[in-house]
């Protein structure tokens, strides 16, 4: 069975959707650990409050900053995958795809300093 151009075609847009819609999973789910990393630390703050123990307060709330920062990175994907989406979506009527790295290249090296980030922090209140 030969696929025609048009079945074709409609594999293309449909999987430029999907890339799409997963970029706005990975978007979603960026800010969702962003929140629970915020609301980790609030919570460690209120438990050693009510236990009265001091000593497990961290001295930086650094964890605060990077959850914030993560969901400001996964709120900045969403826009950006759906420029990426609209690019390709033109490429395509056009007949003419290129591939572009940048969004992966961006977003990886972004997540790679939030690690380095959260890495160090979580070392830095180690006792």
């Amino acid at each position: 069975m030969e696929t025609t151009d048009k079945q074709r075609d409609s594999r293309e847009y449909l999987a430029n959707e999907r890339t799409f819609m997963a970029w706005i999973r990975t978007g979603i789910a960026i800010m969702a650990f962003g929140f629970v990393v915020v609301k980790f630390s609030l919570f460690v703050r209120q438990l050693s409050l009510i236990t009265a123990n001091t000593d497990a307060l961290p001295s930086k709330g650094y964890s605060s900053i990077i959850g914030i920062g993560l969901l400001i990175i996964g709120a900045a994907i969403v826009p950006l995958a759906y420029f990426r989406y609209r690019q390709v979506n033109s490429q395509l009527i056009k007949g003419e795809f290129t591939n572009s790295k940048s969004l992966l290249t961006l977003l990886t090296i972004l997540l790679i300093m939030v690690s380095v980030a959260l890495i160090s922090y979580l070392i830095s209140t180690i006792k």
